[in-house]
């Protein structure tokens, strides 16, 4: 469980600050490498669209790292989003462990 107070990074700041802007890319220019809209590519850096797994592989492969790396980005900002919104946070609470497992 993440217990920091402190927001992580997102997808977009990560995408933007470590990779496009040091590689001196264009969104156009990755959405190319990409094979995707550039539309795509602008969503993820503004953070109105998550990453998928074939998302996750694909930017992978044009930076060459893992898709782990992408989908736990996407991940610890998804965990940390429902332990600090009221309404998640209330549903978790609600829930109870079980006593046994049959």
């Amino acid at each position: 469980m993440l217990t920091t107070k402190r927001k992580p990074a997102t997808v977009g700041e990560i995408l933007t600050e470590e990779f496009i802007e040091p590689m001196g890319l264009t969104q156009a220019a990755l959405a190319e490498a990409m094979g995707v809209q550039r539309k795509h590519v602008n969503e993820l850096c503004n953070d109105r669209r998550g990453v998928t797994a074939a998302t996750a592989l694909i930017l992978a492969r044009v930076f060459g790292n893992s898709p782990d790396f992408w989908l736990n980005v996407q991940r610890r900002g998804d965990l940390w989003e429902a332990m600090h919104t009221p309404r998640e946070r209330d549903r978790i609470e609600r829930a109870r462990p079980l006593k046994s497992a049959a």
